[in-house]
């Protein structure tokens, strides 16, 4: 991997969960980072970045810019080398995924992208996309070579109806490839995390994974968890393979980073030995059959539907090529969910 220094490069959304982590470690790389935000004069949003840049030897620079004002990245990406497009929502209770997930995941992608195409310096760009781009529901496994999900298989049953944060991802990552496949002066790759986990430079962080987290320690679930499988991967890893995306030079395609084909039910086992005896960790498996009655009670996000092609199923997937192209290492699951709860434990603490 080789890192040149000597140009900036820009992040987008940059005080989100895994660009926290990613601007982080450009800054110990001795970057200029050009940060977009959408208040570059906000002191509390940017705390924590700027105690970041203070004791590192890169500097940070804050830009204001929104995903759905095109144009208004112009400013950030002047004069970048790479451009990391990680700002896209990350919510699944919506009332109108239109508004609310696909357009500014589709606006934001080409808003990002048309001024990369403006920007003669710019020679490559990371996108954050999801494994949520590659299946929709763990039953799509049962159409994949071997009942497991790679980087040449794209989600094909996700819409606005079902699984909308799954298909904004998927247009927005269709999208990115359709600008990058019209032009030849940039490349891009794509970075496509399973469920992402682990600490925040910002301990309140809004990501839905901080909501699994507080579920599992505030007694919400302690009557047990539906025996879902899922990839799971640390945030701090992410933003790794972000870096390395950005500066391996054979780079090229989508790459699934996800630690391990885990499930909700061995996330929260990952947490009794530190927190089983004076937290209320769920330890019982939920029937699905109740899943399927009370789940959507419980939680709108949730329907039957869901339940149906999602419980008792297993999820895999082939992490192979970030290990082998971009040199990756996973952390245990222990130590992602340990870091994460005490995180959380901290905050709640603090609060009080």
């Amino acid at each position: 991997m080789h890192i040149d220094t000597s140009r900036p490069v820009m992040v987008s959304g940059a005080t989100g969960y895994v660009a926290g982590w990613l601007v982080r470690r450009l800054l110990e790389e001795g970057f200029t980072v050009h940060a977009a935000v959408r208040d570059p004069d906000d002191p509390v949003k940017l705390k924590y970045l700027n105690e970041i840049a203070a004791k590192a030897p890169g500097k940070i620079r804050y830009f204001r810019a929104d995903l759905m004002h095109p144009g208004s990245y112009q400013e950030a990406i002047a004069g970048c080398q790479v451009v990391f497009h990680t700002a896209s929502p990350f919510i699944l209770n919506v009332t109108d995924a239109q508004s609310e997930l696909i357009e500014p995941a589709l606006s934001g992608t080409r808003n990002v992208l048309e001024t990369v195409n403006r920007t003669p310096s710019v020679t490559r760009v990371v996108l954050t996309s999801s494994c949520a781009a590659i299946y929709g529901d763990n039953a799509d496994l049962d159409d994949t070579p071997g009942g497991i999900i790679t980087e040449a298989i794209w989600n094909t049953t996700s819409s606005l109806e079902h699984q909308p944060y799954s298909y904004s991802k998927t247009l927005a990552e269709r999208e990115a490839w359709k600008i990058a496949a019209a032009q030849d002066r940039w490349d891009l790759i794509t970075i496509n995390p399973s469920l992402v986990i682990g600490p925040g430079i910002n301990p309140n962080g809004t990501s839905e994974s901080f909501n699994i987290i507080r579920r599992m320690g505030d007694g919400t679930a302690k009557a047990g968890l539906p025996d879902m499988g899922l990839g799971v991967v640390d945030v701090r890893d992410v933003a790794e393979a972000h870096l390395r995306a950005a500066f391996t030079a054979e780079a090229n395609g989508r790459y699934i980073t996800s630690g391990h084909n885990s499930s909700l039910l061995e996330m929260a086992a990952a947490l009794l030995d530190r927190y089983g005896k004076t937290h209320p960790i769920p330890r019982r498996t939920l029937p699905k059959w109740l899943v399927w009655l009370a789940g959507p009670v419980a939680d709108k996000s949730v329907t039957r539907k869901m339940v149906r092609l999602n419980v008792n199923r297993p999820w895999r997937a082939d992490n192979s090529r970030s290990r082998n192209e971009l040199g990756m290492h996973y952390r245990s699951l222990q130590e992602s969910m340990n870091d994460f709860f005490q995180q959380y434990v901290e905050t709640t603490h603090a609060r009080r």
